[in-house]
């Protein structure tokens, strides 16, 4: 995993040398609407939060790669039982840019849980999905609406599979 995690940063670090016109670095947070969808079981949705970094790298005017390192509350719940996972998530977008304000996005998400709550067992400690958003940019002000949809089960013994809706804000530091 760490090797993993070190490729990803050289790969993003000679983008950043080789190719880069303008780059961002901005924070993030919103909310979720996290669920399990592909169950059995009728899960009903977890309202959480999400938190981290943003880099946006500008390859061309209107075209960007934006990975991100979030930390994001997910999971479901079934009546008064809460099954919390929480996960490190680092998405890998390519961004389209419109107007200079608008844009849209989708690339693969690499979750790696860091936290499960009392009420969960068996959960794979990977969670590969995919990410499709749109957002608004004015001066160094951002707002992203992102739907995420997992790729793997996650759990080893029953189908389920992450889906989360986000809703975020943020703002460029540099």
């Amino acid at each position: 995993m760490k090797k993993l995690f070190l490729l990803a940063i050289a790969v993003i670090g000679f983008t950043v040398s080789s190719n880069a016109q303008d780059i961002k670095l901005g924070v993030k947070g919103g909310v979720n609407f996290a669920n399990v969808t592909g169950s059995d079981i009728d899960f009903d949705s977890r309202t959480g939060f999400h938190i981290g970094g943003v880099l946006q790298i500008s390859v061309l005017e209107t075209f960007a790669i934006q990975p991100e390192v979030l930390y994001s509350a997910q999971g479901a719940e079934l009546g008064d039982i809460d099954f919390d996972i929480d996960y490190l998530n680092v998405p890998i977008l390519a961004k389209l840019k419109f107007a200079k304000f608008l844009s849209v996005e989708a690339g693969p998400q690499l979750g790696f849980v860091v936290n499960e709550g009392d009420n969960v067992q068996d959960i794979e400690s990977f969670d590969f999905s995919g990410a499709v958003g749109a957002g608004v940019e004015f001066g160094s002000f951002f707002g992203q609406l992102r739907y995420n949809f997992g790729l793997t089960d996650i759990n080893s013994d029953e189908d389920g599979k992450n889906s989360n809706f986000q809703i975020s804000v943020g703002y460029y530091i540099f």
